[in-house]
């Protein structure tokens, strides 16, 4: 049974979450909330501005919020800043010439205001390509323990396959709880 088959079942007096979704452009981050609202991923296009879905996932609604990632679109991601309860960042695993780039946006991202506190989740994603970095490596290259102002995971998976998407929205919940 998918998220959305649960969505029917969702009372009114249930908690309510927002989750914002950013990445770097073809990170999959579209493909992971496709994946995890069980829809068709066969024809993902790039996110020209802004995608939402409401997932049920443990008694939770979860209002998602996936923004492009292009350049032109980055500066943009701030105007969703407002009443965030999570933060899930998506990384291709495979893309190394920009694991860089994909630190230095985290970075900014984790500076702002707006965010501070905010659960952080990592989807290591593309864990089905042999070149993918390893979750280890991702958290080496990025700094990732440099981070003490928030919960944070990064969770291993494959939004083609769904692998490892669901542990990682199992944290979330958890974590977004706690606050």
């Amino acid at each position: 049974m998918g998220l959305l088959t649960l969505l029917r079942k969702l009372k009114k007096s249930e908690k309510e979450f927002r989750i914002l979704v950013l990445g770097l452009d073809n990170a999959g981050k579209t493909t992971a909330l496709k994946k995890l609202a069980d829809e068709d991923i066969t024809h993902t296009m790039p996110t020209q501005g802004f995608n939402i879905k409401s997932v049920i996932h443990e008694g939770f609604k979860l209002n998602v919020w996936d923004i492009g990632g292009q350049k032109t679109i980055r500066p943009y991601w701030r105007n969703y800043f407002d009443q965030t309860d999570a933060l899930v960042f998506v990384i291709d695993c495979s893309d190394h010439r920009r694991m860089d780039e994909t630190g230095v946006e985290l970075n900014q991202l984790l500076d702002e205001e707006k965010l501070a506190g905010v659960p952080l989740l990592i989807f290591a994603n593309k864990q089905d390509l042999m070149n993918a970095m390893g979750p280890d490596e991702v958290t080496e290259v990025l700094g990732l323990t440099n981070i003490r102002d928030r919960a944070w995971h990064i969770q291993p998976c494959s939004a083609k396959t769904g692998e490892g998407l669901q542990g990682g929205m199992e944290w979330l919940v958890k974590n977004i709880n706690k606050s």
